[in-house]
């Protein structure tokens, strides 16, 4: 057979153990193979050095491309909610009780003198009062001014009394605009114009409903979470969300889907349970995780979480079944590794014992009966318990 070498690959001849020189195959993109071996019947292992493959070599440069690494994006940081800086809380102007009620008192005893005045009070209530008897001109502009005066005194008066109460704040507004908060208690005076919104500042605790999640397998869980929080800024609870306790639960349920997503909900029943291992069951770092992103998305309107911790993680309905059948199998599979290992613990040392001591002479076979007498007695006997 005659090879052309004009248009096929440079063959070399190099010595052999034999003396007789093999023909080799160079190739810019192969490496040194020779020919010989490529047609025997039963090859035999042979080391040949292999030079670095080049993939896609640059035409008339002999260097290898360079294949541009793309950079990661780096992570943006979630933005954190923002509420009118402007809207701050600041207490209100009010005055104490005894000022309402005095102004009542003196525009009440205004209207009455001003229909006496007029001559329009009845002669029952001027004998009540002792009053002298007066016929008055009537109704005319000094008694309607007089009147008017008196019955807006006592209105403001009387209508601008409030009872504060301990837990309990007020949120006070005029035509839309925040005029401040009033956290007194007792009995005190309120300007009536005032539009009056009552916000519950005591520490308070919500146990939410079972809600849905996924942790970092997939598998579908079931939390209850248990919240205890109050309002710290009654202005922007108020006034900076349309519903701070449904703002609350939102919260809540988006942070439990973040870091329930993290953490697998339990070890897997074929690896080995650590002390130490990272899953759902450790409440108390979930527990620190879901309390921090819960406070930082919350006090933005005024809300301060003190904690927010998982009461109950279970699985879903729809795949409780089976995560119960793989922990049983799970289990007992540990349960049968612990009997066999001290089921042939037991056998090492009762042959140990009997052949040490001379108390019998075993060969090899009567050691294997042995061995496998006690052994399927001590594991019928573990069994049995």
């Amino acid at each position: 057979m005659t090879t052309t070498t004009s248009q096929s690959p440079e063959f070399e001849g190099t010595p052999e153990a034999g003396g007789r020189g093999a023909r080799l195959i160079h190739n810019e993109a192969t490496t040194e193979i020779p020919v010989h071996l490529l047609f025997r019947d039963e090859p035999e292992p042979v080391s040949v050095p292999l030079a670095p493959a080049v993939v896609s070599r640059r035409r008339g440069t002999g260097e290898q491309p360079r294949v541009p690494r793309r950079a990661s994006a780096p992570v943006k940081p979630r933005p954190v909610p923002e509420v009118d800086p402007d809207l701050v809380e600041r207490p209100a102007r009010v005055l104490p009780g005894a000022a309402g009620v005095l102004a009542g008192t003196v525009g009440a005893a205004g209207c009455v003198l001003a229909s006496w005045w007029a001559g329009v009070l009845p002669a029952l209530a001027v004998d009540a009062l002792g009053l002298p008897t007066h016929t008055g001109a009537g109704l005319r502009g000094p008694q309607w001014a007089a009147l008017a005066g008196s019955g807006a005194l006592g209105l403001f008066g009387f209508g601008g009394l409030a009872r504060g109460r301990t837990g309990r704040a007020w949120v006070l507004g005029l035509f839309g605009r925040y005029r401040g908060t009033v956290r007194r208690t007792g009995l005190m005076w309120v300007n009536p114009l005032l539009l009056r919104r009552r916000i519950d500042v005591r520490l308070r605790h919500w146990r939410s409903d079972p809600m849905p999640a996924v942790d970092a397998n997939g598998v579908a869980l079931r939390v209850v979470v248990l919240v205890v929080w109050r309002v710290k800024d009654t202005a922007r609870a108020a006034l900076g969300v349309e519903d701070h306790q449904r703002y609350l639960r939102e919260c809540v349920e988006a942070a439990l889907a973040r870091v329930l997503a993290q953490l697998p909900a339990d070890v897997s029943p074929g690896a080995p349970r650590a002390a130490d291992a990272a899953t759902l069951r450790n409440t108390e770092a979930v527990s620190d995780s879901l309390t921090r992103i819960v406070a930082a998305d919350a006090g933005a309107v005024g809300l301060q979480v003190f904690s927010a911790q998982p009461v109950r993680v279970e699985y879903a309905p729809e795949v409780a079944a089976v995560m119960q059948r793989r922990r049983i199998a799970a289990l007992d599979a540990q349960h049968r590794d612990k009997v066999l290992t001290s089921v042939v613990d037991s056998v090492e040392d009762t042959v140990t014992r009997l052949t040490v001591r001379g108390l019998v002479e075993l060969d090899d076979y009567e050691r294997k009966a042995l061995v496998k007498d006690l052994t399927v007695a001590f594991y019928t006997g573990h069994g049995d318990r």
